[in-house]
């Protein structure tokens, strides 16, 4: 299905009627296509007569008031027509946290979930400024975050491991950023002291010469730009917030070049033309979206993994002695699953009015396999023991079966070692999403000729895991593919080939680029946001 706007109307949603009401020469449809930050100058340079102050007096203090917090919590390149549905999750808990800063309320426990996601540096600081502000009114701000100056800047840290799944839930360190810094036991806080860190690379890559030329790029704020993107390069795109970089790659440049070679049904984003799409044979876009929406859905199938897993199971003794083929460890098909979950190994009841609830199967116990399968073992374990172990475990457990061990070392390797094979994909978050695809990619022979586009990466990464990142990407590269990430992360930025930011700020005051080149030369930019924070960075 293809959305356009409405012929009579043209998108603004009322009547002509509505629509000739009209202060200072603007109706309300255009009023809300200002972004916020050009509706804040309207509304404070209102021109108004005696009697129209007495009556708008409150109300225009309550807009002020409203927009500021937008502002403060770096919101004002967004439109207030701009449809929630095309929000990113950070900046939707913005606004929400915005509503509540604007409320005034003390007393009360905030949690908040990762706010400096999709933040630029410089945004960052303002947001550091608005949790510290609510603090200020006798409020508890329990966050979980992962980015160092929101830690630096909390009166009190909680560091949770030492490590992931089965190997975290402890406590290591409390207490000050200091003192967290001391304990030698923290990882986070050997990073936060710089004793671990993500080094600079010695030498930037020269890539192979070709490139991606985007010609007259218009799509959304950007003003008609050209853009190259050198190839069997790591490229970073940054930019403040709304700075067009989304529109740029997920938009133009991975849309166009999904329809041209993988024959794609979608409509690219506004411009010219690409020059340079010969050069390019694959595509491969990772997105944080779920790899699933049911508990049928898991990493071991979306990797391929368990395929090779059922293959082993099939060819061992018992299964041979009963006549079982493939399709009987299979929990998606008649005859091996049990029938009363219909393999989902959990029954769905409906709530109605409340979400809907799984409870495990009372027959199978959550195990979504009948007992004669259950019975077929490998090296002492049935196929649900299997499924319920972690990468860490199966590796060893399947060190001689290349096919399999191949596979779970990739998403080992991709730091995935501590999920379930058979952990049901609703319950995997967006990075975990995220490196899931990856892993899967990353056993595909390299062409040389492939695109990899990766949009925020490091969404709920601890430093630790972007160095494991950063690896895989490097290694992608060293293949002679080539990597583009949307990132506002420093220690990713600082180590890529070649950068791309743009800007200056978001909304209709970005769309163009204010520098190209390696970080040390983006560093040396005054007019990028980027480069003054790179510079700080890269001359520590």
């Amino acid at each position: 299905m293809v959305e356009s706007p409405c012929p009579k109307c043209h998108g603004a949603r009322l009547n002509d009627m509505v629509l000739s009401v009209k202060i200072n020469k603007k109706n309300i449809y255009e009023v809300t296509n200002f972004s916020i930050l050009e509706l804040r100058d309207f509304i404070a340079k209102l021109k108004l007569t005696k009697e129209q102050v007495e009556i708008s007096g409150l109300v225009t203090k309550e807009i002020l008031n409203r927009l500021d917090f937008l502002i403060n919590v770096g919101l004002g390149y967004l439109t207030l027509s701009r449809s929630a549905g095309t929000l990113s999750g950070g900046e939707a808990q913005r606004i929400r946290l915005a509503t509540q800063i604007g409320s005034k309320l003390s007393g009360v426990l905030y949690v908040l979930d990762e706010p400096s996601i999709g933040l630029h540096q410089k945004d960052n600081e303002k947001l550091i400024k608005a949790m510290q502000e609510m603090r200020d009114l006798g409020n508890t701000l329990i966050v979980v975050e992962h980015d160092t100056d929101t830690m630096l800047a909390a009166d009190y840290l909680v560091d949770i491991g030492p490590g992931a799944g089965e190997y975290g839930g402890h406590v290591i360190a409390a207490g000050t950023p200091k003192e967290v810094m001391a304990n030698k036991n923290s990882l986070t806080g050997r990073y936060l002291s710089g004793k671990e860190r993500i080094e600079v690379p010695k030498k930037r890559r020269k890539g192979n010469g070709k490139s991606l030329k985007i010609i007259k790029a218009k799509e959304h704020n950007l003003k008609n730009i050209n853009v190259e993107i050198p190839l069997n390069k790591f490229v970073c795109v940054t930019g403040v917030s709304g700075s067009g970089k989304s529109s740029l790659i997920n938009e133009i440049l991975y849309k166009t070049l999904a329809v041209k070679i993988n024959g794609s049904k979608q409509i690219p984003g506004a411009c010219k033309e690409i020059k340079g799409i010969e050069n390019i044979d694959k595509v491969v876009h990772i997105t944080q979206d779920a790899i699933g929406r049911t508990p049928r859905s898991n990493p071991a199938t979306y990797v391929g993994v368990f395929d090779d897993i059922r293959d082993v199971f099939t060819n061992t003794k018992e299964a041979k002695m009963h006549g079982y083929d493939k399709g009987r460890f299979s929990f998606n098909v008649k005859g091996g699953r049990c029938e009363a979950c219909w393999g989902d190994g959990v029954k769905k009841i409906e709530m109605h009015f409340l979400p809907d609830v799984y409870v495990p199967c009372d027959v199978c116990g959550g195990k979504r396999y009948n007992k004669e399968t259950l019975a077929i073992k490998f090296k002492g374990k049935n196929i649900a023991d299997v499924l319920d172990m972690r990468v860490s475990e199966a590796l060893p457990f399947f060190e001689n079966i290349p096919k399999v061990y191949n596979k779970l070392k990739v998403m080992d390797e991709v730091g995935l070692s501590y999920i379930k094979l058979g952990q049901p994909a609703p319950t995997l978050s967006g990075g975990e999403a995220g490196r899931v695809k990856l892993a899967k990619e990353l056993q595909k022979k390299p062409t040389g000729k492939s695109i990899f586009i990766l949009d925020e990466p490091t969404t709920g990464l601890h430093s630790d895991d972007i160095k494991k990142l950063l690896k895989i990407l490097n290694r992608i590269v060293d293949n002679g593919d080539t990597v583009i990430v949307i990132e506002h992360n420093l220690d990713v930025i600082k180590v890529a080939d070649y950068i791309i930011d743009l800007g200056p700020e978001g909304g209709n005051l970005g769309g163009e680029i204010v520098a190209t080149g390696s970080p040390e030369q983006v560093a040396k930019n005054p007019n990028s946001y980027t480069g003054i924070f790179l510079k700080k960075i890269l001359s520590d």
